[in-house]
């Protein structure tokens, strides 16, 4: 299963002491390291674990913590090699990195790491006394990444900005993974994993000046990514169309197509742009806090301004009116 702790809370009859060790022994089933906390007496911590086929991924929440991995747990350890990729949401994170590297970061940064070279971090609320750090973390096999490891190596201990570009892209994706993980099957938390993969790649890449060393199918699958998110940010403007999508990322119009047809399984950019904001529409109308929103208003806001196509399109796509379906939706709110 794609979620490590389905339908209960993952610490549920434990003690403190024990959800320490509970929490400790889950984060490392990848990251092997030795974890200590001032609180671990009295922890308290949230915790998503899932598995996206060869990609581990957990999200946590926690006051504060130190993790050493040291040269005595490197030479004995007999584990794949790792990268480690961390985002912070809230808190900080003081790292160091083999004997002299040391670096910074806070929410809304990315940090990497790998478990061949020893590293101690130690990661801390900020603000109140009781304040929590929390972030989404990725464990990706080295081996999968299609980037030369003497080039990601430059990218190792650092702290690297995730509120632009690849890096947002990357950030924003990894977030609504974690949102989503608990509803994933096998089959699709694997395939997903590989776009995991794909978009720290390109990410990498991008950081290192050096996209053209992935491959071609790595950079489309990436490019793709990036489609479908400019596509979520921009469903409201009804002048969103595939000319548009294309300049804004510096490729043709025919290539576009091409590209996202194949990689979208046949259906083509505008019906997924029609389908997406039908969607959109759908469960905007269904919303109990927008019953006194007017149908067309609604409709205009998922980009579907005109009345009477959006009226047909939806009829057609689902089999009643937009009005039928507020009305049953809002009778069983």
């Amino acid at each position: 299963m794609a979620a490590g702790f389905p339908g209960a809370r993952w610490d549920e009859g434990l003690s403190a002491k024990d959800r320490f060790e509970v929490w400790r022994d889950t984060l490392g089933r990848t990251r092997e390291c030795e974890a200590t906390s001032a609180h671990a007496d009295s922890f308290e911590a949230e915790l998503r674990y899932s598995e996206l086929g060869p990609v581990a991924m957990f999200w946590t929440s926690f006051r504060s913590a130190r993790f050493v991995r040291n040269e005595r747990l490197v030479r004995r350890s007999d584990r794949q090699e790792l990268y480690h990729l961390t985002l912070l949401t809230s808190g900080g994170q003081a790292l160091t990195r083999g004997r002299d590297q040391r670096d910074k970061s806070g929410p809304g940064e990315l940090s990497l790491m790998d478990n061949t070279t020893p590293y101690d971090v130690r990661v801390f609320g900020t603000g109140p006394e009781d304040a929590r750090a929390a972030g989404v973390a990725i464990d990706i096999p080295q081996a999968l990444l299609p980037v030369p490891g003497r080039l990601v190596g430059d990218l190792l201990g650092r702290r690297l900005p995730a509120n632009e570009g690849s890096g947002a892209l990357l950030a924003e994706f990894l977030l609504g993974l974690d949102r989503q993980a608990h509803t994933l099957g096998p089959a699709e938390a694997a395939r997903l994993g590989t776009v995991v993969i794909d978009l720290v790649a390109a990410w990498a890449a991008r950081e290192l000046d050096a996209l053209p060393a992935l491959p071609q199918e790595t950079q489309w699958r990436a490019l793709m990514e990036s489609v479908r998110g400019f596509i979520r940010h921009n469903l409201h403007d009804p002048d969103l169309t595939p000319a548009t999508i294309a300049a804004a990322h510096h490729i043709s119009l025919s290539h576009l197509h091409h590209l996202f047809t194949r990689h979208s399984g046949g259906e083509t950019l505008a019906a997924s742009i029609r389908r997406q904001r039908l969607q959109r529409a759908h469960r905007d109308l269904a919303d109990p806090a927008l019953r006194g929103v007017a149908i067309h208003l609604v409709a205009a806001a998922c980009g579907l301004p005109r009345a009477s196509e959006f009226s047909r399109a939806f009829k057609a796509a689902y089999g009643i009116s937009p009005r039928e379906h507020r009305s049953q939706a809002l009778l069983h709110a």
